[in-house]
């Protein structure tokens, strides 16, 4: 349940709006809802300022389908990672305003936006034209999250003079996820030059001894700039996640007082 929606509720009863019957109803969708294949955690708003997300692969249309479902039943909105455009497709035939990223391997619903998040953007940096599918999922889920994001793309190391031109843009930023493959040593040189948080997201690019991404993980794990948090190879949600942790949350509308109430 959206704490939005908790607050409304709660407040609906204060002032005699809501009968205790209706809202015990409401409430009763918390805080989760069994389905056979899957729980849907309906508490996970209230928890940590986001809804459950659906990871989508290995999972059906249909089981995928019924879980966005029973969160948009509970007046949330939706997020699906890792989602083919197969899948897409036949989940937008059955739940109304479903949007596809098709870059991202994103699919959303959203009931109502996301309370925005105060302060500068967050920017999402890739070294190569090749990583950009990773940032697009961290930049859907920025949005999702209320977080406002700044796209810097192909701005890598083997032309580092790309980077510099763009320095004094990124510094204003409230954080930064990173996206390189190949050796991973673009957020080692963004980390050296922010002191704002720096998320590392290692890619799977790169030939022979790139591992899929394996170097670029180790390489940002060993980073010598201090404090550049890492993150799964291709993880581009879990980065978003990292910073929805990090930087201030949306404020929370002022519960009125008596005398405003009268």
């Amino acid at each position: 349940m959206d704490p939005r929606r908790v607050r409304e509720l709660l407040e609906g009863v204060r002032d005699g709006g809501v009968g205790v019957e209706e809202a015990v109803e409401a409430l009763q969708k918390l805080p989760f809802r069994e389905m056979g294949f899957a729980t849907v955690d309906h508490h996970r708003a209230l928890r940590q300022g986001v809804p459950e997300v659906i990871f989508g692969e290995r999972k059906t249309a249909e089981q995928i389908t019924a879980i966005a479902e029973a969160l948009v039943a509970a007046g949330q909105n939706v997020l699906v990672t890792r989602l083919d455009a197969d899948k897409a497709e036949a989940i937008g035939a059955r739940i109304p305003g479903f949007r596809y990223a098709a870059m991202a391997r994103t699919g959303a619903v959203e009931l109502a936006p996301p309370p925005r998040r105060p302060g500068a953007p967050v920017a999402v940096v890739t070294a190569g034209t090749t990583d950009i599918s990773v940032a697009e999922e961290a930049v859907e889920t920025l949005q999702a999250l209320g977080i406002e994001p700044l796209r810097m793309y192909d701005i890598g190391v083997a032309g580092i003079h790309r980077l510099l031109h763009r320095v004094d843009e990124l510094r204003r930023a409230s954080a930064a996820i990173v996206c390189a493959g190949m050796e991973g040593a673009l957020p080692s040189v963004v980390g050296g030059m922010l002191s704002t948080p720096v998320v590392a997201v290692p890619t799977s690019v790169g030939y022979g001894t790139a591992l899929n991404g394996f170097t670029a993980l180790f390489a940002m794990l060993t980073s010598c700039a201090s404090g550049v948090v890492v993150v799964n190879i291709d993880n581009g949600f879990g980065a978003a996640m990292a910073v929805h942790r990090m930087i201030p949350p949306a404020p929370t509308a002022p519960t009125p007082t008596n005398d405003e109430t009268r």
